[in-house]
Formats: structure tokens, C-alpha cells, sequence
């Protein structure tokens, strides 16, 4: 460990430090500041601590949510006083709403020079409102025993506040007093000779607290689920620690219970395929066709995470109404149908403690997913592989198929997240996907992904040319990154996703106001940060690039579509689709609409 006992300051950081890594920190995101300064002398003297420089705090924010998201641990951020903490916001919004721990330090002047006009002293005292977990402001600096215990047990309480009972950010608000460079002063030096650190520091280590309530399944649910042949399991987005036990898990229970299992396009479940044999992944077309829509409506179903990204989905649920239980460990409301719904406040996991019994017989409900499941992928594979144009969805599907195993991909929001959701077929493969879907924003898009890349298998971004040019700052990143990632852009000047909106029909303001098309070359963007770039010419070339994948850096493989092509594209294949694949089997289906639960 290393204590600097130059100052009052000095000493006061570096037991901040110490202490977190002593509770498991690992990486520290640090923007240039001057009152910070004591935090960044502490964390770059740790020598089992990553400290990576920032320029832009709101990049570093989100770079930071990239790492504890694929990590799954906290991760500390640090910048000086005034407007930078402030561009944390963002981020941190992200972080709550899609549970991921971060520890945000906002270095601040003392209380006598605040309000009063001296220099970068805003109010920060609950400056991210009610999105932390936890906030604090510590005592200013002090050599007193009891405050440096003080010290140590907050960041304790912090640290498990970030985690436990719901991940999250936690806000520590530091005021330092001059002299904030690490100038000697002989009353602290004084102190090393008779400070006991391993005596200090005994026994801190990451909390693992018990969950609370209940944590298994009761017999009596199982049995009224077992009863049920009109019921569905709905996998929503989730990055689970283990996916494969998740989806193992997951496949047992579908089979037991005999019901189909509909899996969002950022569920594991698309990637390990062989875990789940009543996997249904077309459900967004299948719906789309009315009287199956009717006829597929479920009595019962059971959500594992949050609701899946597809509307369609999503208005078929509103209409049928079924009774529904949602299994997520959260204290969050994730019904925001407002249906006859009952949490299950459990992690997935619990799951595994149900008893083991043999798989359930096939339904005609559950053979009536199957058969559509079936020939709706047919039709939308042969499809794609049909498809000579720039069809933008094309790269997704491809994605899917070529890059190499276990792959980390984050996918942006607008029109990626649904690419992948409408085309991404099931496979073994174990690609990992990302994503920001807490606040469902494009903001931090290329920086969580660097976070994301950062010490991993090679690493993939799907993007549009906004969320892109909305971070570019992240490109200043390249020189901290360790390993590689590839953006996959796709550049169709404008915001597609308002293309399949009502208000596409408005012209003006339309174009200038809500596609909002920019004009910037990415080649000459990549060279300012000297990123590699290349304009993919054909389907083939794309599929070239894709694996193996480069070891370092960062590269841009940009496609140049036409969003107004690729809706219509969109509304006419999606109604051909539905249609070729569907038509008169509603008719040999043999299922009833009567209710089948007891």
C-alpha cells in the first residue's frame, strides 16, 4: 500500500485510495483539474491501480459506465470542481437506470469559498439529484484519528452502497483546502513513524451481503404455472455474469413447463441457441400478422429482466392482457404496460433451485410457435441473403453470422438495437451484447463502447453516423485503449429511426429538424485522431473485415445507405415477409383461443 503523509491532503487521499483498492477497485478514470489534484497524486500511486486519463468529462464518464458494465465491479471517476462533475450527468442517469456501479468523486473548493463568488465553486451538493444510489460530502481534510476512521468507514458504506441492494452510482463530494499540490509539512511527516496501516486497514474487504426475502420460487407458483399450456416466457435485454448458466437455466425451465420462450434481440439467449430448444426469435413479424396474433395470445407469462425493445411486442401484450410475473432482483417497477403484473423480487438464478423434472409435452400452442418461428426464418434469411442493396439491416444479420466467437458488441440505440432485434438469427456462437437501454440515448455511445473494448476480446461497435458524431471526443481516447475496437457505421445522413414515424410526413420541418442530416467526412474525422478508416464497397468486403479482427487500435468500416430507401424498404419486405411466411397457417393451426390455465 502507499500511504503519502507529505500533507494533510495527501494523506487524507491516498486513505481514500487505499481503501477502495483494499475493497476491490481496479481502474480509476481521472479528467485534469487542479482541485482534484490530491485524488490523482492518491490514485496514481497505487500501484495495483489502473489510472487512465480523460481530457473530456463527459466521455470519461461514459468510458468509465463501459468498463463497470462489462466488469461488472465499480468503477471510480474524478474530476476537479465547478461545471466538470456536471458533465458526468448523463452517464450517471445511465448508470442508475441500467443498475451499474460507479463511484463519481467530484473534487470542491471548502465551504468558505462557495458562494462568494471565487473561482469554479458551484453547488454541488446533490448535483446529480435523486439518480445516486448515495451521496455524501466528506469532511474536509484532517490528521485527527478519528476522522481518518471516519474516512475509511464511509467509502466502506460507499462502496457497498454502489453494489448492494440494487448496482448503482454513488456521489462522494471532496472538498480540499489549499495547498493542493503535495507540498511537505513537517506536522504530517511527523505522523508516519507512528501510523499502524496494516492495523488501519485490517479486515476491510468487499461486502457480500445478503439478499433479502425470499429467494426461490414457491411450489405452489410452479405448480400454477405447470397447470398453464397458453403460457410464454419473455427474455428481455440482460448481460448476466454467467450468461450460459443464465440461458441454461432458462432452457430447463421452458422445457418443463412447456412453454415457448421469446427472446429479445440483446438477450444471451440468441447466442446460445443450443441451450433452448423452444427458442422464438421472429416474434416481432409473427405478431404483425393479425389473426395469429389472435390466435397466439398467451394466458400467462413469465418476464425474465426488463421489456424487450420491440413495440410491437409490446402493444400485443397491452391487448391481450395476460397475467404476468416479472423475475428481476431490482426494487424498480418494470411494467410500464401497467398490466395484472406481480414482481418476483429474485435474480434469474433463483431459478436454479427449482426441481429438476422431466421436460413437459409438446402443446399445440407451443407447435404453433414453433412452426411460425420456423418458417418466418426461413423466409427472412433467404431474404437477406437475397438482398444486393445497401439495405442497412443486412449488416446486422451479417454480424451475426461472421464475427468470431465470444465477441464483445455494443449496439447503439435508434435503429442499431432494432436491427438486431428484428434480424439477429439464433446461434451458438456466445457473441456478448451491449448496450445503453437504461435512458435508451445515443449520448456516450462510441466511449462506453471503448469501456467496453478496454482489456477484452476485440471488440465491435453497430452504430448510426449520429450517435457516432454525438462522441466523437471518445476517439481521444485511442491512446488509453488496450485492445481494439471496430466501428461498424452506418451512415445513412440523418436519424432512420424518424423515418418510420408519423412525423416523417412533415416536410418542412422534418428533414432539417429531426433527421437532422450532417455532412461530415468520417475519413477526414478519423485522421484528426488518427483512426483508421474504410468505405465498405460490397457485402463480401463487409464480410472480409469482420474476422479475423484486428488486436489494437481503432478502426471505422463505414456503409453508406439511404435511410428513405431503407424504410420503404422496411414497410413493404416487413408486410411481404409477414405474409409469404404466415398466410393460411392461422388456418391449419390447431389451436384454441379457449382459456387452458386452471
Amino acid at each position: 500500500m502507499t500511504l503519502d503523509f507529505r500533507n494533510t491532503n495527501t494523506l487524507w487521499a491516498s486513505i481514500l485510495a487505499t481503501t477502495l483498492e483494499h475493497l476491490g477497485l481496479l481502474q480509476v478514470i481521472i479528467c485534469p483539474g487542479s482541485r482534484s489534484a490530491p485524488l490523482t497524486i492518491a490514485f496514481t500511486q497505487q500501484p495495483n491501480l489502473t489510472s487512465i486519463p480523460v481530457l473530456d468529462e463527459r466521455s470519461a464518464a461514459f468510458f468509465a459506465l463501459g468498463l463497470a458494465r462489462q466488469s461488472r465491479k465499480p468503477v471510480a471517476l474524478v474530476c476537479t470542481s465547478g461545471t466538470a462533475g456536471a458533465n458526468f450527468y448523463p452517464a450517471l442517469i445511465e448508470a442508475r437506470e441500467s443498475r451499474v456501479p460507479l463511484l463519481v468523486l467530484t473534487a470542491d473548493r471548502p465551504p468558505e469559498a462557495r458562494y462568494c463568488n471565487a473561482g469554479q465553486a458551484i453547488d454541488q451538493q446533490k448535483l446529480f439529484g435523486h439518480y445516486p444510489n448515495w451521496f455524501v460530502e466528506l469532511a474536509l481534510p484532517s490528521l485527527d484519528p478519528t476522522l481518518l476512521a471516519y474516512l475509511r468507514q464511509t467509502l466502506v458504506h460507499a462502496w457497498e452502497r454502489a453494489c448492494w441492494p440494487v448496482p448503482g452510482p454513488v456521489h462522494l463530494n471532496i472538498p480540499f483546502r489549499d495547498p493542493l499540490a503535495p507540498l511537505p509539512d513537517p506536522t504530517c511527516q511527523a505522523m508516519e513513524s507512528q501510523f499502524q496501516p496494516d492495523l488501519f486497514f485490517q479486515g476491510i474487504a468487499s461486502p457480500h451481503p445478503v439478499a433479502p426475502g425470499p429467494n426461490e420460487i414457491e411450489p405452489s407458483l410452479l405448480l400454477q404455472w405447470q397447470s398453464c399450456d397458453r403460457g410464454l416466457i419473455i427474455a428481455g435485454i440482460a448481460q448476466p455474469a454467467d450468461p450460459k448458466t443464465y440461458c441454461a437455466t432458462l432452457g430447463r425451465l421452458s422445457q418443463q413447463l412447456g412453454w415457448p420462450v421469446l427472446a429479445d434481440g440483446l438477450s444471451p439467449l440468441r447466442n446460445h441457441a443450443d441451450l433452448n430448444p423452444h427458442l422464438i426469435t421472429t416474434y416481432d413479424l409473427i405478431l404483425r400478422h393479425g389473426s395469429l396474433s389472435v390466435l397466439l395470445a398467451p394466458e400467462m407469462v413469465l418476464r425474465v429482466g426488463e421489456m424487450p425493445t420491440s413495440k410491437v411486442l409490446r402493444a400485443w401484450l397491452e391487448q391481450t392482457q395476460p397475467q404476468q410475473w416479472v423475475l428481476d432482483a431490482g426494487d424498480r417497477n418494470l411494467d410500464p404496460l401497467h398490466g395484472r403484473t406481480v414482481h418476483l423480487r429474485m435474480p434469474p438464478d433463483s431459478l436454479t433451485r427449482l426441481p429438476l423434472e422431466p421436460p413437459a409435452p409438446l402443446t399445440s400452442y407451443l407447435k404453433s410457435w414453433q412452426t411460425a418461428e420456423a418458417k418466418v426464418r426461413q423466409v427472412l434469411d433467404a431474404t437477406l441473403s437475397a438482398e444486393s442493396g445497401w439495405f442497412e439491416g443486412k449488416a446486422a444479420w451479417l454480424l451475426s453470422q461472421h464475427l468470431p466467437p465470444g465477441t464483445p458488441l455494443f449496439v447503439a440505440n435508434s435503429m442499431p438495437i432494432r436491427d438486431v432485434d428484428f434480424f439477429w438469427p439464433p446461434s451458438n456462437t456466445a457473441i456478448s451484447l451491449f448496450c445503453n437501454r437504461g435512458a435508451n440515448g445515443i449520448d456516450g455511445t462510441l466511449s462506453t463502447a471503448l469501456g467496453i473494448a478496454y482489456q477484452q476480446q476485440s471488440a465491435v461497435l453497430l452504430t448510426g453516423d449520429l450517435a457516432l458524431l454525438h462522441d466523437t471526443n471518445g476517439l481521444l481516447l485511442q491512446p488509453q485503449l488496450r485492445g481494439h475496437l471496430t466501428i461498424a457505421l452506418i451512415n445513412n445522413r440523418g436519424g432512420g429511426i424518424f423515418e418510420s414515424l408519423p412525423i416523417a410526413r412533415f416536410d418542412p420541418p422534418f428533414e432539417d429538424f429531426f433527421a437532422t442530416p450532417q455532412s461530415v467526412n468520417f475519413a477526414s474525422l478519423g485522421a484528426a485522431y488518427g483512426v483508421e478508416h474504410h468505405i465498405v464497397q460490397s457485402w463480401e468486403e463487409w464480410i472480409n473485415w469482420l474476422n479475423p479482427l484486428p488486436a489494437t487500435g481503432i478502426r471505422i468500416l463505414e456503409l453508406q445507405t439511404d435511410r428513405k430507401a431503407d424504410a420503404q424498404w422496411r414497410t413493404t419486405q416487413f408486410a411481404t415477409l409477414t405474409a409469404t411466411g404466415l398466410d393460411g397457417l392461422a388456418s391449419i393451426l390447431s389451436i384454441s383461443t379457449d382459456n387452458h390455465c386452471d
